[in-house]
C-alpha cells in the first residue's frame, strides 16, 4: 500500500532534537533503546506498512501483537472520525449507544456464555478486572505460570513471572507461579490449598511463542472446575483472530469464568481492552456498577473502534486469513533462515503469532537489526530474549509477503557473515 501523502509531507522535528527531548523528557533509556535502532523516527502508517522520516518504507511484523487489521483500516478510522466529531467522552451518567454496541458486538464473537462486558483502557487493566472479580467471589489466591505476561500494574505483575520485572516492586500480591503446559503440577497446586484464581494464556506470547501440549486448556478448566477455581483465560495477545481462530480457546472448546481481551479490539486506533464474564463470574460487578470503575474506560470514541474492529474482522474473514497467511509466513521463514543452521534453535507459531528462537540473545538482537535495516519490523519477546516474534496484519499483501522473504533472506545472509559492528 502507497502511505496517505499528508503523511509523507506532514513536518516533523529533526530526529537529533527527538532523541534529545527522549532523553530530557522521556528517559535515558528509552533514548538509548532509539539510539539502538539508529533513531530511526517512524511519522506514518497504513496497511501493513510503516513509514520513517526519509522515506523509507517497512513492512510491520511487530506491534506486539496490536495491528490484526494493520494500521488506519478505513473502517475503523472512519468510525472514531465519526465519533469524535459527534461525541468522543461520555457524562458517565446517561445512556451511552456505543458502549452497548461494543459489548453486543464483542459477546456476539466470545464463547458461548461469556455475556458480561467490562471495557477498560489497556490489557493490565483487564487483568486487573479479573483479579478484583476473583476477589470479589472470596477467591485471593493466585496461581500463574512460569513465562506468562499478564501486564506491569500491581496486581497483574504478581502474575507476570519474571523477578526482573517484580523485584523492584515487592511486596507484590502473593501469587504462585506454575510450569507452562504441566496439569499435574496445577493439579497439585489446586490441591494444596483454597480455592484459587487460576490465570494461563492460550500460547504464551511474551514467553517466546509457547504452544502447550494438546487438550492443556481443557484439562485446566476441568480441573478448575474441580477443585472449585476461578478461571481467567488471557488472549489479550491472542484473541479476536490472532491465532487463526478467533479466540485460542476455540479448538478444545473450553469456556473460561473471565475472558481477557485487548490489542486487536483497539483496531490499531484506540487503546482500548476488556474483561468478557459470565453472568456467574460477572455478579458482584452486575449488583454493583460502582464496585469497579474508571473515568476513560468505555468511553465513546474508543467504543467505536472496538465496534468497528469486532465487525471489520468478521466480516472481512480475517480469522481465516490470519490461518493461511500464518502457515505462508512460517514456511517461507523457515526456509529462508534454514541456511544458518543451528544458529536458529526453533521456529514455531499458530496463526499470526511466530517465534525464532535463536541460539542466544545476541543472535536474536542481531536479527531484529538486520530485519529493521532490510525494512521489516519484528519484536523480541519480554520474558525470553532469545525469541524474536512475529505478529504480522491479516491484511498483508502477496507483495508484502515477498518483501518478508526478501528481508529474512538479506539477514540471514548476514547473519551469516558474523556480527554488526556498532557504527
Amino acid at each position: 500500500m502507497t502511505a496517505p501523502a499528508l503523511g509523507r509531507s506532514t513536518s516533523h522535528e529533526p530526529a537529533a532534537d527527538v532523541l534529545a527531548a527522549y532523553r530530557k523528557h522521556l528517559g535515558r533509556g528509552r533514548a538509548r533503546l532509539a539510539s539502538l535502532t539508529g533513531g530511526v523516527m517512524e511519522i506514518a502508517s497504513y496497511g501493513a506498512r510503516v513509514f520513517d522520516a526519509d522515506g523509507k518504507e517497512y513492512v510491520d511484523c511487530g506491534g506486539y501483537g496490536v495491528f490484526l487489521l494493520g494500521h488506519c483500516h478505513p473502517r475503523v478510522v472512519e468510525a472514531v472520525i465519526e465519533q469524535v466529531c459527534r461525541h468522543p467522552l461520555a457524562t458517565r451518567l446517561l445512556l451511552e449507544p456505543v458502549a452497548a454496541g461494543a459489548a453486543a458486538a464483542l459477546a456476539e464473537v466470545t464463547p458461548p456464555g461469556l455475556d458480561y462486558v467490562h471495557f477498560v483502557n489497556s490489557g493490565a487493566e483487564a487483568t486487573e478486572t479479573a483479579i478484583k472479580l476473583a476477589r470479589a467471589h472470596g477467591l485471593k489466591r493466585l496461581i500463574s505460570t512460569v513465562g506468562g505476561y499478564h501486564g506491569k500494574t500491581t496486581g497483574a505483575l504478581a502474575l507476570t513471572a519474571k523477578p526482573f520485572y517484580q523485584d523492584p516492586f515487592r511486596p507484590l500480591l502473593p501469587a504462585e507461579h506454575i510450569p507452562y503446559g504441566d496439569t499435574e503440577a496445577l493439579a497439585s497446586a489446586l490441591a494444596a490449598g483454597p480455592p484459587a484464581c487460576v490465570v494461563v494464556e492460550p500460547v504464551q506470547g511474551e514467553g517466546g511463542v509457547v504452544l502447550p501440549p494438546p487438550g492443556y486448556l481443557r484439562d485446566v478448566q476441568l480441573l478448575c472446575v474441580q477443585y472449585g477455581a476461578f478461571f481467567v483465560l488471557d488472549e489479550i495477545q491472542t484473541g479476536l483472530g490472532r491465532l487463526g481462530t478467533w479466540w485460542g480457546a476455540d479448538p478444545e472448546d473450553v469456556r473460561p469464568d473471565v475472558l481477557l481481551v485487548g490489542k486487536n479490539l483497539s483496531g490499531g486506533v484506540i487503546p482500548v481492552a476488556a474483561a468478557v464474564a459470565t453472568a456467574e463470574a460477572y455478579a458482584p460487578f452486575d449488583r454493583d456498577p460502582y464496585l469497579h470503575t474508571s473515568t476513560f474506560a468505555g468511553a465513546p470514541v474508543a467504543m467505536a473502534a472496538a465496534r468497528a474492529a469486532v465487525q471489520t474482522i468478521a466480516e472481512e474473514g480475517l480469522v481465516e486469513r490470519a490461518r493461511l497467511l500464518g502457515e505462508d509466513i512460517l514456511d517461507r521463514v523457515r526456509e529462508t533462515l534454514a541456511p544458518l543452521g543451528d544458529a536458529v534453535t526453533d521456529i514455531r507459531g499458530r496463526g499470526l503469532l511466530i517465534g525464532i528462537e535463536m541460539r542466544d540473545e545476541r543472535l536474536a538482537g542481531e536479527l531484529v537489526l538486520h530485519l529493521l535495516e532490510a525494512g521489516l519490523l519484528v519484536n523480541h519477546s519480554l520474558n525470553a530474549h532469545r525469541v524474536v516474534r512475529l505478529t504480522p496484519p491479516a491484511v498483508v499483501t502477496r507483495f508484502d509477503l515477498d518483501q518478508i522473504s526478501t528481508a529474512f533472506a538479506t539477514a540471514a545472509n548476514a547473519l551469516a557473515k558474523g556480527p554488526t559492528c556498532p557504527k
